[in-house]
């Protein structure tokens, strides 16, 4: 087993591509890495390679070219079930098991991995509280939720067994504006006291600036720059001025709508 360093990144690419099996080429050439602790934003227009680029993580895809790493061992080296189990994943349509309890959706991989029933209910009493849901909310089931609780739900589950490691695609995106805007302070909130490192995929740029520490602005499969937020609003490349001037449109016209 390799051993992994403090100054190692906790991901990593090297010159991954990734085509289907008709040849269409959905990544080429990407090279990136993501630090222990960050949140690194991936964006993009639909088709960009994000949600490509997060599924090599944790191994839902395979690379056909280069090399996926992560806490320093290649993915395709890595028990795609142990590597699975060690990094969290949070989608848009959250994907809870409606046929299962709130305790039981956020228990599942800690069941999997053995933990006692006292061990996993107290997990679950602690991860409640910490997504701010109350724990009565542990009896319920998916469709008595809301659509914000069942996101917040979501993300319990991803951090159930405590993994180092948090995939995001879009998680907040099919939520009206203000729930998404509450669950994006929480997720600051969350993200300052357990210190995860994130890759959270989104189209929106606003989202981008607010909660990543880096952006990885990707178009047509290809990386196209990686920069600060206060690079990015500052940024010379074409596509990502094309961005913020779009972003400080779309404040003008609210504005204006408002006025």
């Amino acid at each position: 087993m390799e051993r992994t360093s403090a100054h190692e990144p906790a991901i990593e690419f090297r010159n991954v591509d990734y085509a289907l099996p008709s040849g269409q080429q959905l990544l080429a050439g990407l090279n990136l890495q993501v630090q222990r602790g960050e949140t690194l934003v991936l964006l993009g227009r639909s088709g960009s390679g994000k949600t490509t680029t997060l599924k090599l993580i944790n191994r839902l895809l395979t690379p056909t070219g280069g090399e996926v790493r992560v806490n320093g061992t290649s993915t395709t080296q890595s028990d795609v079930i142990r590597l699975r189990r060690s990094i969290g994943y949070v989608i848009q349509e959250v994907g809870l098991f409606p046929h299962f309890t709130v305790e039981r959706n956020i228990g599942l991989v800690p069941r999997i991995e053995g933990w006692t029933v006292e061990r996993i209910h107290l997990r679950v009493e602690e991860l409640l509280q910490l997504v701010g849901l109350d724990p009565p909310m542990a009896s319920r089931y998916p469709h008595q939720l809301s659509g914000g609780q069942r996101q917040r739900v979501g993300v319990a589950r991803a951090l159930a067994a405590d993994p180092a490691i948090l995939l995001m695609d879009e998680p907040f995106g099919a939520l009206d504006a203000l729930t998404r805007d509450q669950l994006q302070r929480e997720f600051l909130s969350l993200q300052q006291r357990l210190n995860k490192t994130v890759v959270f995929v989104t189209h929106d740029l606003r989202e981008a600036l607010r909660l990543g520490s880096r952006i990885a602005l990707m178009e047509a499969g290809r990386l196209v720059t990686v920069l600060s937020p206060e690079e990015f609003l500052r940024s010379r490349d074409p596509l990502a001025e094309a961005y913020v001037d779009a972003l400080a449109d779309g404040l003008d016209s609210a504005n204006r709508g408002a006025s």
